[in-house]
C-alpha cells in the first residue's frame, strides 16, 4: 500500500490517460518500473536493444532536453543504456550530470556530513537485519543505503518497522523513502523534485514544458514539482495507489509505446 504525505493526498489530481508527447517538452524519466520492468535484483533487469536508441532519438528531438532520474548511480545508467550518455541524476538526485556531459559541482554541506555520519551508524544494524531474514539484502550505494525484501515479502513489516525506528534515533540528516519492496535511507536535502528544479534552470531544459514519468512513491516529489510548473506528470502502473500525478499509464510497455514516435523507434 502506498504511503504518501497528507498534503500529497490533498493535492491529488484526477488520473486519466496522458496527452500525446510534445516534441518540444523537457522529458524526465525514472528507470526501474518506468523504462525497465522491475527484476528480483537490480542487476537482473533486461534492457531491450531498441531502448538506448529510443533515448538518443528522444533527446535529439529536444536538443538534449531529456534526463534520466533514478535511484541507481549514474555509472549504472551508463552501463545499462550504452551508447546513450545524456543528462542524468543518480541516487535520487545526489549525483547529477548536465546535458553538456559535465557533472554538476557537489557543494559540501553540513547536512551532507551529518547524513554520512548517520549512514555509517546504521549500516551495521541494517546488515544485521538482512542476515536475520533470508532473502533480504543490503544494497550500499555509498551515499545511500537500501534494504530490499522482494525475495522475502514476509519480512516487509519487520524491515519497515526497524527502518522507522532507526530514523527516529538518527539526527535530521537522513530521510527514509519507501519503494516497491525496498526501503532506502538518503540525505534529507535531495529528492527528485529538487533535481528537476536544477535541470529546469539550465539549457536546454529551461523554457520548455516539463514531462516526468515515474512509477513509485520515490517519484512523488517529482510529480509535485512538475504539477507546480504546469507540466505533465505520469505515474506508471495499474495499482490503485494514491498519487499526485495527473495521468497514468498501466505498464512499462504502455510507457514505452507512449514515448515511441509515431514513425517507430530509431533503427
Amino acid at each position: 500500500m502506498c504511503a504518501l504525505h497528507k498534503q500529497q493526498h490533498d493535492r491529488a489530481l484526477p488520473v486519466t490517460s496522458p496527452p500525446a508527447l510534445d516534441r518540444q517538452a523537457a522529458l524526465f524519466l525514472d528507470v526501474d518500473g518506468t523504462l525497465l520492468d522491475i527484476a528480483p535484483h537490480p542487476e537482473q533487469v533486461t534492457v531491450s536493444p531498441e531502448l538506448p536508441g529510443l533515448l538518443q532519438r528522444l533527446a535529439a528531438e529536444r536538443g538534449g532536453a531529456l534526463a534520466l532520474i533514478s535511484g541507481r548511480p549514474i555509472a549504472d545508467l551508463d552501463r545499462l543504456f550504452r551508447p546513450w550518455h545524456g543528462a542524468a541524476a543518480g541516487l535520487h538526485g545526489i549525483e547529477r550530470r548536465g546535458a553538456d556531459g559535465n557533472d554538476a559541482p557537489a557543494a559540501a554541506a553540513d547536512d551532507d556530513r551529518v547524513a554520512a555520519a548517520a549512514l555509517d551508524r546504521i549500516r551495521p544494524e541494517l546488515a544485521a537485519l538482512a542476515r536475520q531474514w533470508p532473502g533480504v539484502w543490503l544494497e550500499d550505494k555509498g551515499r545511500t543505503v537500501a534494504l530490499h525484501y522482494r525475495a522475502a515479502p514476509q519480512a516487509g513489516g519487520a524491515v519497515r518497522d526497524a527502518a522507522a525506528r532507526l530514523l527516529q534515533e538518527m539526527d535530521d540528516g537522513l530521510r527514509l523513502i519507501g519503494g516497491k519492496m525496498v526501503i532506502e535511507f538518503q540525505p534529507r536535502r535531495y529528492n527528485k523534485g529538487r533535481v528537476i528544479v536544477a535541470f529546469m534552470a539550465e539549457s536546454p531544459f529551461c523554457g520548455r514544458t516539463p514531462v516526468f514519468l515515474g512509477d513509485d512513491t520515490t517519484d512523488e516529489d517529482g510529480f509535485a514539482e512538475i504539477n507546480h510548473r504546469g507540466g505533465v506528470s505520469i505515474r506508471i502502473g495499474a495499482n490503485s495507489c494514491d498519487t499526485v500525478a495527473a495521468y497514468r499509464l498501466p505498464s512499462v510497455n504502455a510507457a514505452l509505446e507512449w514515448l515511441t514516435p509515431e514513425d517507430g523507434p530509431a533503427g
